[in-house]
C-alpha cells in the first residue's frame, strides 16, 4: 500500500462536496472523531502509511493528532495544507464553508496551528489550491518563508485545482529562492474524467518531484454516477468502480501516491482493492475515452452541493 494515501477531507467536517459519503447518523465532533479513528485504524492495519489533511478540513488535523498520539503510529507520513480557513462552524447549512487566502500572514498563522497539533510529524506542508493567478507568485516574503520551511526538514509542496492545473504546476516549479527551487512536491486532481494535468505531472516526476494525485474518484462521481465502461471493467475484475478508478491512477508511473478519501471502513476496503487490480492496456485505453473537457469537468464540480 506504499502508493496509496488516505485523505481526511470527508471526515474532518460534517459537510463536504463528496457524493456517497457514509457517515455516523449524528455528525457531532465525538462521532466524527470516532469515525476518523476507525478509518485510520483500518488503513494502518492494511499497510497504509501516508495520511493527508489540511487546515480547512474542519477538525481533521485535531482528529489525526489524537490518533497519532496512540501507541504504534510513529512510522506514518503526514502531509497537510494551508491557505484555506474553515468557517463552516460545524454546520451542514453554512452559507460558506471555507475561505482562501494565500498570504505570508496566513501561512505563518496556519503553520503555527498545524505545528501545535501535529508537531514534528508533519513531513510535507502544501499551499492549498494554488492557481496561476495566486498572489503567491509575486509575494517575495511568502516565497522566502516557504523556502525557509525546507531548512527545517519539512518538504514544501502545493496542490492544484481548476482547468488550468497544468499551467499552475509548471509555473510553481519554476519558483526559486536563493537559487534553489521552492517546491519539492505537487498534489493535483487527476482521474479518468479529468486527466488534463497528466503531462505536467509526468514532467514534474521526471524532474525528481513528488507527485500526489487527489480526487481520484472525482468527488464520488465515479462511484455514484459510474459510466458503463467503468462498471463493466470493475465487474470483470470483481471489484467496485472505485477500485478501478484508483487503479487507473496508479497505472501512471509518474504517480508517487494516489489519495483516497473514504468516509467509512467499508469504503476504505473497497478503495484499497485497487492495489490488486492490474489493468490491461486495452482497459486503460477504454478508460481514457471517458475524459471530459477540463472546463466542463470543473464546471460540474463547482455545482456539487456541500452535503
Amino acid at each position: 500500500m506504499e502508493r496509496i494515501a488516505v485523505g481526511l477531507a470527508a471526515l474532518g467536517r460534517p459537510a463536504y462536496i463528496n457524493l456517497g459519503r457514509e457517515l455516523p447518523g449524528t455528525r457531532d465532533v465525538p462521532a466524527m472523531r470516532a469515525a476518523t479513528h476507525e478509518v485510520l485504524d483500518a488503513a494502518y492495519a492494511a499497510g497504509v502509511r501516508w495520511v493527508d489533511v489540511a487546515r480547512s478540513y474542519g477538525l481533521a488535523e485535531d482528529f489525526l493528532a489524537s490518533w497519532l498520539a496512540e501507541p504504534g503510529h510513529t512510522d506514518v507520513t503526514v502531509s497537510s495544507k494551508w491557505g484555506y480557513r474553515y468557517v463552516g462552524e460545524w454546520r451542514l447549512d453554512a452559507p460558506v464553508h471555507e475561505v482562501k487566502e494565500h498570504s505570508a500572514a496566513r501561512f505563518a498563522e496556519q503553520w503555527a496551528e498545524t505545528r501545535a497539533l501535529l508537531g514534528e510529524q508533519v513531513n510535507l506542508y502544501q499551499v492549498h489550491s494554488l492557481t496561476v493567478d495566486s498572489p503567491l507568485f509575486s509575494d517575495a516574503a511568502l516565497i522566502e518563508a516557504l523556502a525557509a520551511l525546507s531548512d527545517q526538514g519539512v518538504e514544501v509542496g502545493f496542490s492544484t485545482s481548476g482547468p488550468a492545473q497544468a499551467d499552475a504546476v509548471r509555473r510553481a516549479f519554476e519558483l526559486e529562492a536563493a537559487g534553489r527551487p521552492v517546491f519539492a512536491a505537487v498534489q493535483s486532481t487527476w482521474n479518468v474524467l479529468e486527466p488534463s494535468v497528466g503531462a505536467a505531472l509526468a514532467e514534474a516526476r521526471a524532474a525528481g518531484k513528488r507527485v500526489l494525485v487527489k480526487e481520484t474518484l472525482a468527488n464520488g462521481r465515479l462511484v455514484v454516477e459510474a459510466p458503463e465502461v467503468l462498471r463493466r471493467i470493475a465487474a470483470a475484475h470483481g471489484v467496485g468502480t472505485d477500485a478501478v478508478a484508483v487503479a487507473a491512477v496508479l497505472a501512471n508511473e509518474w504517480v508517487s501516491a494516489a489519495l483516497v478519501g473514504p468516509s467509512s471502513t467499508g469504503q476504505l476496503a473497497s478503495n484499497l482493492a485497487a492495489a490488486g487490480v492490474s489493468l490491461t492496456a486495452d482497459e486503460v485505453a477504454e478508460l481514457a475515452g471517458l475524459a471530459e473537457a477540463p472546463e466542463e469537468y470543473w464546471r460540474h464540480r463547482s455545482h456539487l452541493g456541500w452535503d
